[in-house]
């Protein structure tokens, strides 16, 4: 996207690739690049040389112990690491518990979690999603009963990003029955080592695991870790959800994914096609359009505006653009994306792939990344939310 940048913002440019090219470990960049699948620690590598430049929490006010970036630099910064093939950052510390704890916690929430996030020593969870409660989150059914200065924890939480790796879930659970499903729900951090937590895997249809079922019996947690007062849960959760559909835009990914459909192209002599070539300008199109949507979104947040509708239009249109560039690259592999080589994709083997990697991994990625259109509210959610919001329905 072309911008007019300022002096200090061409500045900032230099400074962050200075960084990048500094700490971001070449082995770590290829595989990133390839699109294999990184491990914690190949996360963690690069989030706490985040932590220790103090860019973790790049999205953070001064005041809250981060950088203090304007919208713009927040833009430049998540364009640049994409473009480097720096690993994404995992958000559910940074972007979704930080925040949380930030805005509705204790100050002793504050001074016990704050930190380790902004150094990426501790790894977060998300306890919302149960088998019956999903888009419909306000049926959920975990429940909490207080004993005292503690809550007794019964339930289950399904698709739960990377619980297996977990230190902490923000959760959501009910503690009353008594009126509007909503009014009953309250936010509790969960340590996840404690006795009654356990973790089973669930493998996705491209044979990875990053979610997992987490099975609550009487777990206990005292009353200190939960965030706001009892039975306004539901206040945390619509700004958290607000949070993570702004988080799906993923320019820079979406970017990256672009890059590698015209590299398809190139290989297998699509490129000169006049249909092709009509699609791909109406991909960037629309992918210049999302970068101007969320500059004015980060703007505005950045000014201390709450998100509004137009979060919900991030959401849609970030998730169609990305499923239609990664079905676009199956379409140019061709046959060549039909197997499903496992050992590329975990970066076990140096064998001669059956295919190039943009090719060999199309269908996983393009199976995998149907979810986007699902989590953090599905697309006919986040248009009824347009559709009453803007339209007044």
């Amino acid at each position: 996207m072309s911008m007019n940048l300022t002096a200090d913002d061409r500045a900032f440019c230099d400074e962050v690739r200075a960084f990048v090219s500094d700490n971001l470990p070449a082995s770590l960049a290829r595989k990133v690049a390839n699109d294999q699948l990184l491990t914690k620690q190949d996360y963690l590598t690069w989030q706490q040389a985040l932590g220790r430049r103090g860019w973790l929490a790049y999205t953070w006010p001064k005041d809250a112990g981060g950088p203090g970036w304007s919208a713009v630099q927040q833009f430049l910064f998540e364009g640049i690491c994409a473009e480097l093939n720096a690993p994404p950052i995992v958000p559910f510390g940074t972007r979704m518990a930080g925040p949380i704890i930030r805005e509705f916690g204790t100050d002793w929430q504050k001074k016990r979690f704050l930190e380790p996030i902004r150094q990426s020593t501790e790894w977060w969870c998300q306890g919302y999603s149960e088998p019956s409660a999903g888009s419909d989150l306000a049926s959920l059914a975990t429940r909490a009963e207080r004993r005292g200065d503690t809550y007794v924890v019964n339930g289950q939480k399904i698709w739960t990003s990377w619980a297996h790796h977990a230190d902490w879930m923000f959760c959501l659970v009910r503690t009353s029955r008594e009126d509007r499903p909503q009014k009953g729900i309250t936010f509790l951090l969960i340590d996840m080592r404690s006795p009654g937590v356990d973790v089973q895997p669930i493998r996705a249809i491209d044979g990875t695991h990053s979610y997992n079922s987490v099975f609550l019996t009487d777990v206990e947690v005292p009353v200190s870790h939960r965030v706001g007062e009892e039975g306004q849960g539901w206040t945390c959760a619509k700004f958290l959800l607000s949070l993570e559909r702004l988080d799906n835009a993923s320019v820079g990914f979406i970017k990256r994914a672009l890059n590698k459909l015209r590299t398809a192209a190139e290989k297998t002599q699509q490129a000169d096609d006049p249909v092709f070539q009509s699609t791909l300008a109406d991909v960037e199109i629309r992918l210049r359009a999302l970068e101007l949507l969320g500059i004015e979104v980060l703007a505005s947040a950045s000014e201390g505006r709450a998100p509004g509708p137009e979060v919900s239009a991030i959401k849609i249109r970030s998730a169609e653009l990305f499923q239609f560039i990664l079905e676009l690259t199956v379409q140019v592999s061709g046959y060549a994306s039909l197997p499903y080589d496992g050992e590329l994709l975990q970066g076990e083997t140096s064998e001669p792939a059956f295919a190039p990697s943009y090719a060999a991994l199309a269908a996983p990625k393009y199976f995998n990344r149907r979810a986007v259109s699902i989590f953090g509210g599905t697309t006919e959610i986040q248009k009824n939310i347009i559709a009453k919001r803007v339209l007044g329905f």
